[in-house]
Protein backbone atom coordinates (compact mmCIF):
# COMPACT_ATOMS: atom_id res chain seq x y z
CA UNK A 1 0.00 0.00 0.00
CA UNK A 2 1.43 3.39 -1.07
CA UNK A 3 0.53 5.80 2.23
CA UNK A 4 0.44 9.47 1.57
CA UNK A 5 0.07 12.10 4.71
CA UNK A 6 -0.51 15.50 3.34
CA UNK A 7 -0.06 17.58 6.27
CA UNK A 8 1.88 15.62 9.02
CA UNK A 9 3.57 18.56 10.87
CA UNK A 10 1.17 19.37 13.34
CA UNK A 11 0.18 16.21 14.02
CA UNK A 12 3.84 15.19 14.64
CA UNK A 13 5.77 17.59 14.21
CA UNK A 14 8.72 15.19 15.34
CA UNK A 15 8.46 13.71 18.64
CA UNK A 16 5.98 10.90 17.96
CA UNK A 17 6.89 7.74 15.12
CA UNK A 18 4.87 7.17 12.56
CA UNK A 19 4.94 3.24 13.38
CA UNK A 20 1.20 3.21 14.06
CA UNK A 21 0.60 4.29 9.74
CA UNK A 22 4.10 2.45 8.51
CA UNK A 23 3.77 -0.75 9.12
CA UNK A 24 0.99 -1.05 7.04
CA UNK A 25 2.71 0.31 3.76
CA UNK A 26 5.06 1.85 2.04
CA UNK A 27 4.82 5.75 4.00
CA UNK A 28 5.50 9.42 2.54
CA UNK A 29 5.25 12.22 5.23
CA UNK A 30 4.82 15.86 4.31
CA UNK A 31 4.20 18.58 7.07
CA UNK A 32 2.30 20.71 4.98
CA UNK A 33 1.31 20.78 1.17
CA UNK A 34 0.06 23.12 -0.88
CA UNK A 35 -3.13 23.64 -3.70
CA UNK A 36 -0.58 23.58 -6.31
CA UNK A 37 1.09 20.04 -5.12
CA UNK A 38 -1.70 18.19 -3.60
CA UNK A 39 -2.39 16.01 -6.48
CA UNK A 40 1.14 15.65 -7.41
CA UNK A 41 2.48 14.34 -4.29
CA UNK A 42 -0.93 12.25 -4.07
CA UNK A 43 -0.93 10.87 -7.52
CA UNK A 44 -0.33 7.14 -6.26
CA UNK A 45 -1.53 7.18 -3.25
CA UNK A 46 -3.76 4.31 -2.33
CA UNK A 47 -4.41 5.37 1.34
CA UNK A 48 -4.25 9.15 1.84
CA UNK A 49 -4.06 11.18 5.35
CA UNK A 50 -5.08 14.27 6.16
CA UNK A 51 -5.64 16.76 8.88
CA UNK A 52 -6.90 20.07 7.57
CA UNK A 53 -6.17 20.01 3.86
CA UNK A 54 -8.94 20.35 1.66
CA UNK A 55 -10.22 17.47 -0.50
CA UNK A 56 -12.60 18.44 -2.78
CA UNK A 57 -14.56 16.46 -5.53
CA UNK A 58 -11.83 17.22 -8.26
CA UNK A 59 -8.92 16.26 -6.41
CA UNK A 60 -10.45 13.25 -6.16
CA UNK A 61 -11.59 12.76 -9.68
CA UNK A 62 -7.80 13.57 -10.12
CA UNK A 63 -6.97 10.26 -8.03
CA UNK A 64 -7.81 6.93 -9.96
CA UNK A 65 -5.40 4.98 -7.47
CA UNK A 66 -7.47 6.18 -3.90
CA UNK A 67 -9.43 3.32 -2.05
CA UNK A 68 -9.01 5.07 1.46
CA UNK A 69 -8.61 8.32 3.07
CA UNK A 70 -8.41 8.98 6.90
CA UNK A 71 -8.69 12.00 8.83
CA UNK A 72 -5.84 12.82 11.37
CA UNK A 73 -8.89 14.70 13.09
CA UNK A 74 -12.60 14.07 13.92
CA UNK A 75 -14.09 16.52 11.84
CA UNK A 76 -14.06 15.88 8.18
CA UNK A 77 -15.75 19.08 6.74
CA UNK A 78 -12.76 19.35 4.34
CA UNK A 79 -13.32 16.35 2.80
CA UNK A 80 -15.94 16.25 -0.09
CA UNK A 81 -17.64 12.90 1.44
CA UNK A 82 -20.18 12.45 -1.12
CA UNK A 83 -18.11 12.54 -4.21
CA UNK A 84 -15.69 10.00 -2.29
CA UNK A 85 -18.35 7.73 -1.65
CA UNK A 86 -19.72 8.09 -5.10
CA UNK A 87 -16.04 7.04 -6.31
CA UNK A 88 -15.77 3.95 -4.33
CA UNK A 89 -13.30 6.23 -1.66
CA UNK A 90 -13.79 5.10 2.14
CA UNK A 91 -13.62 8.41 4.33
CA UNK A 92 -12.44 7.37 7.96
CA UNK A 93 -12.39 9.85 10.97
CA UNK A 94 -10.49 8.83 14.51
CA UNK A 95 -12.89 9.92 17.38
CA UNK A 96 -12.32 10.28 20.76
CA UNK A 97 -8.68 10.57 20.75
CA UNK A 98 -8.54 14.51 21.89
CA UNK A 99 -11.35 14.17 24.79
CA UNK A 100 -9.23 14.53 28.04
CA UNK A 101 -7.32 16.81 25.96
CA UNK A 102 -10.02 19.43 24.86
CA UNK A 103 -11.85 19.12 28.28
CA UNK A 104 -9.25 20.51 30.12
CA UNK A 105 -8.56 23.42 27.67
CA UNK A 106 -11.66 24.25 28.49
CA UNK A 107 -11.32 24.68 31.95
CA UNK A 108 -7.20 26.01 30.86
CA UNK A 109 -9.64 29.05 29.27
CA UNK A 110 -12.30 29.04 32.19
CA UNK A 111 -10.20 29.38 34.94
CA UNK A 112 -8.20 31.96 33.14
CA UNK A 113 -11.10 34.08 33.39
CA UNK A 114 -11.86 33.27 36.64
CA UNK A 115 -8.54 33.09 38.41
CA UNK A 116 -6.65 35.78 36.57
CA UNK A 117 -3.30 33.56 36.67
CA UNK A 118 -1.42 35.54 33.91
CA UNK A 119 -2.66 39.32 35.01
CA UNK A 120 -1.59 38.87 38.85
CA UNK A 121 1.46 37.31 38.06
CA UNK A 122 2.34 40.36 35.70
CA UNK A 123 1.67 42.64 37.87
CA UNK A 124 3.83 40.70 41.13
CA UNK A 125 6.90 40.83 38.38
CA UNK A 126 6.00 44.69 37.64
CA UNK A 127 6.27 45.49 41.25
CA UNK A 128 2.96 46.22 41.87
CA UNK A 129 2.31 43.83 44.52
CA UNK A 130 5.71 45.38 46.41
CA UNK A 131 4.16 48.84 46.44
CA UNK A 132 1.11 47.58 47.94
CA UNK A 133 1.12 47.66 52.02
CA UNK A 134 -1.19 44.46 52.06
CA UNK A 135 -0.51 40.80 51.94
CA UNK A 136 -2.94 39.62 49.94
CA UNK A 137 -3.22 41.59 46.75
CA UNK A 138 -5.66 41.26 43.78
CA UNK A 139 -6.85 43.40 40.62
CA UNK A 140 -9.95 41.31 40.37
CA UNK A 141 -11.90 39.63 42.35
CA UNK A 142 -11.35 36.10 41.98
CA UNK A 143 -14.73 33.99 41.29
CA UNK A 144 -15.49 30.40 42.19
CA UNK A 145 -17.02 28.21 39.96
CA UNK A 146 -19.17 25.80 42.80
CA UNK A 147 -22.43 26.82 42.32
CA UNK A 148 -21.88 28.32 39.02
CA UNK A 149 -23.69 26.74 35.46
CA UNK A 150 -22.20 25.43 32.82
CA UNK A 151 -23.72 25.35 29.24
CA UNK A 152 -22.39 22.70 27.01
CA UNK A 153 -23.49 22.85 23.58
CA UNK A 154 -23.19 19.39 22.06
CA UNK A 155 -22.76 16.47 24.68
CA UNK A 156 -20.58 13.71 22.58
CA UNK A 157 -17.34 12.49 24.12
CA UNK A 158 -15.90 15.63 24.72
CA UNK A 159 -18.96 17.19 26.19
CA UNK A 160 -18.71 14.21 28.51
CA UNK A 161 -15.69 14.72 29.62
CA UNK A 162 -16.57 18.29 30.19
CA UNK A 163 -19.37 17.83 31.96
CA UNK A 164 -17.27 15.45 34.26
CA UNK A 165 -14.83 18.46 35.27
CA UNK A 166 -18.01 20.83 35.72
CA UNK A 167 -18.98 18.34 38.23
CA UNK A 168 -15.84 18.17 40.17
CA UNK A 169 -15.96 21.65 40.91
CA UNK A 170 -19.41 21.94 41.75
CA UNK A 171 -21.09 23.52 39.10
CA UNK A 172 -24.55 22.99 37.09
CA UNK A 173 -24.60 21.52 33.84
CA UNK A 174 -26.96 22.33 31.27
CA UNK A 175 -26.62 20.59 27.66
CA UNK A 176 -28.43 20.68 23.88
CA UNK A 177 -27.98 17.36 22.79
CA UNK A 178 -30.23 15.78 19.67
CA UNK A 179 -30.66 12.53 22.01
CA UNK A 180 -31.34 13.76 25.29
CA UNK A 181 -33.24 10.58 26.47
CA UNK A 182 -30.96 8.48 24.78
CA UNK A 183 -27.95 9.87 26.18
CA UNK A 184 -29.78 10.76 29.75
CA UNK A 185 -27.22 11.11 32.61
CA UNK A 186 -27.62 12.02 36.38
CA UNK A 187 -27.15 15.68 37.08
CA UNK A 188 -26.78 16.82 33.28
CA UNK A 189 -30.37 18.77 32.67
CA UNK A 190 -30.59 18.90 28.90
CA UNK A 191 -32.65 22.26 27.39
CA UNK A 192 -32.94 23.90 24.57
CA UNK A 193 -30.53 26.36 22.90
CA UNK A 194 -32.36 29.49 23.97
CA UNK A 195 -32.26 28.08 27.65
CA UNK A 196 -28.99 26.88 27.59
CA UNK A 197 -27.98 30.45 26.49
CA UNK A 198 -29.69 32.59 29.28
CA UNK A 199 -29.14 29.88 32.23
CA UNK A 200 -25.67 29.42 31.79
CA UNK A 201 -22.65 31.56 33.43
CA UNK A 202 -20.04 29.88 31.21
CA UNK A 203 -21.22 28.34 27.63
CA UNK A 204 -19.24 25.89 25.99
CA UNK A 205 -19.42 24.61 22.29
CA UNK A 206 -18.70 20.86 21.10
CA UNK A 207 -21.20 20.36 18.35
CA UNK A 208 -19.95 19.60 14.71
CA UNK A 209 -20.66 22.39 12.60
CA UNK A 210 -22.55 21.82 9.92
CA UNK A 211 -24.64 23.88 7.35
CA UNK A 212 -27.51 23.79 10.16
CA UNK A 213 -25.29 25.11 12.75
CA UNK A 214 -23.17 27.58 11.26
CA UNK A 215 -22.91 31.05 12.85
CA UNK A 216 -25.48 29.53 15.47
CA UNK A 217 -23.73 32.10 17.86
CA UNK A 218 -24.96 35.27 16.67
CA UNK A 219 -26.50 38.64 17.95
CA UNK A 220 -29.66 37.20 19.22
CA UNK A 221 -28.39 34.32 21.22
CA UNK A 222 -25.52 36.57 22.44
CA UNK A 223 -28.28 39.18 23.56
CA UNK A 224 -29.90 35.81 25.71
CA UNK A 225 -26.59 35.45 27.82
CA UNK A 226 -25.92 37.01 31.29
CA UNK A 227 -23.79 39.81 31.07
CA UNK A 228 -21.77 38.42 33.55
CA UNK A 229 -21.44 35.25 31.01
CA UNK A 230 -18.06 33.71 29.20
CA UNK A 231 -18.24 31.84 26.34
CA UNK A 232 -15.48 29.00 24.97
CA UNK A 233 -15.28 28.15 21.78
CA UNK A 234 -12.85 24.84 21.27
CA UNK A 235 -14.99 23.40 18.89
CA UNK A 236 -14.96 25.03 15.09
CA UNK A 237 -14.74 28.75 14.46
CA UNK A 238 -17.66 29.03 11.95
CA UNK A 239 -20.14 28.04 15.17
CA UNK A 240 -19.92 31.45 15.58
CA UNK A 241 -20.68 34.18 14.25
CA UNK A 242 -17.25 36.47 14.99
CA UNK A 243 -18.49 40.16 14.07
CA UNK A 244 -21.18 39.80 16.62
CA UNK A 245 -19.28 38.31 19.11
CA UNK A 246 -16.83 41.07 18.68
CA UNK A 247 -19.63 43.58 19.09
CA UNK A 248 -21.17 41.57 22.55
CA UNK A 249 -17.34 41.82 23.80
CA UNK A 250 -16.52 45.71 22.92
CA UNK A 251 -20.44 46.33 24.32
CA UNK A 252 -20.21 44.10 27.07
CA UNK A 253 -23.37 42.11 26.01
CA UNK A 254 -20.98 39.47 27.73
CA UNK A 255 -18.35 39.26 30.09
CA UNK A 256 -15.64 37.50 28.16
CA UNK A 257 -14.70 34.85 26.15
CA UNK A 258 -11.86 32.12 25.00
CA UNK A 259 -11.32 31.02 21.99
CA UNK A 260 -9.33 28.06 20.78
CA UNK A 261 -10.66 27.68 17.23
CA UNK A 262 -10.91 30.58 14.36
CA UNK A 263 -13.22 30.98 11.04
CA UNK A 264 -9.94 31.19 9.54
CA UNK A 265 -6.58 29.97 10.32
CA UNK A 266 -3.97 30.81 10.67
CA UNK A 267 -6.05 34.00 10.82
CA UNK A 268 -5.11 37.23 9.08
CA UNK A 269 -4.02 40.05 11.18
CA UNK A 270 -7.50 41.48 10.50
CA UNK A 271 -9.62 38.90 11.70
CA UNK A 272 -12.47 40.76 14.00
CA UNK A 273 -11.50 39.07 17.61
CA UNK A 274 -7.65 39.50 17.69
CA UNK A 275 -7.25 42.09 20.00
CA UNK A 276 -11.04 42.52 21.58
CA UNK A 277 -10.94 43.11 24.93
CA UNK A 278 -11.65 40.20 27.50
CA UNK A 279 -11.12 38.08 24.07
CA UNK A 280 -8.77 35.11 25.21
CA UNK A 281 -7.52 33.52 21.96
CA UNK A 282 -5.39 30.51 21.52
CA UNK A 283 -3.53 29.06 18.32
CA UNK A 284 -6.12 25.76 17.80
CA UNK A 285 -4.32 23.68 20.67
CA UNK A 286 -6.61 22.64 22.63
CA UNK A 287 -6.53 18.91 20.75
CA UNK A 288 -2.13 18.69 21.02
CA UNK A 289 -1.32 17.28 23.95
CA UNK A 290 1.49 14.80 22.92
CA UNK A 291 -0.47 12.02 24.45
CA UNK A 292 -3.61 12.83 22.36
CA UNK A 293 -1.48 13.07 19.54
CA UNK A 294 -0.02 9.35 19.99
CA UNK A 295 -3.97 8.22 20.35
CA UNK A 296 -4.66 10.02 16.73
CA UNK A 297 -1.68 7.65 15.14
CA UNK A 298 -3.05 4.60 17.21
CA UNK A 299 -6.72 5.32 16.13
CA UNK A 300 -5.70 6.40 12.71
CA UNK A 301 -3.58 3.14 12.11
CA UNK A 302 -6.26 1.17 13.85
CA UNK A 303 -8.63 2.17 10.96
CA UNK A 304 -6.11 1.28 8.04
CA UNK A 305 -5.71 -1.91 9.49
CA UNK A 306 -9.51 -2.80 9.69
CA UNK A 307 -10.06 -1.32 6.13
CA UNK A 308 -6.79 -3.59 4.86
CA UNK A 309 -8.93 -6.58 6.71
CA UNK A 310 -12.08 -5.80 4.78
CA UNK A 311 -14.06 -4.54 8.08
CA UNK A 312 -13.77 -1.08 7.98
CA UNK A 313 -14.27 1.60 11.07
CA UNK A 314 -15.33 4.76 11.68
CA UNK A 315 -16.77 5.36 8.37
CA UNK A 316 -17.86 8.60 7.58
CA UNK A 317 -20.91 9.54 5.90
Amino acid sequence: MNIVVLDGGVVNPGDLTWEPISRHGELKVFKHTTDQELISRSSDAEILLTNKRVISKDVLQALPKLRLICLLATGYNNVDVKAAKDLGITVCNAVGYGSTAVAQHVFALILAATNFVSEHSAEVNEGQWTKQNVWSYSTSPLIELAGKTIGIYGFGKIGNKVADIAMSFGMKVLSTHKHPTRDARQGVRFVDIQSLCAESDFITLHAPLTGSNEGIINKELLSLMKPSAFLVNTGRGGLINELDLKYALENEVIRGAGIDVLSAEPPPSTHPLIGVKNCIITPHNAWAAKNARQRLLEIVGNNIESFLNGKPINIVT
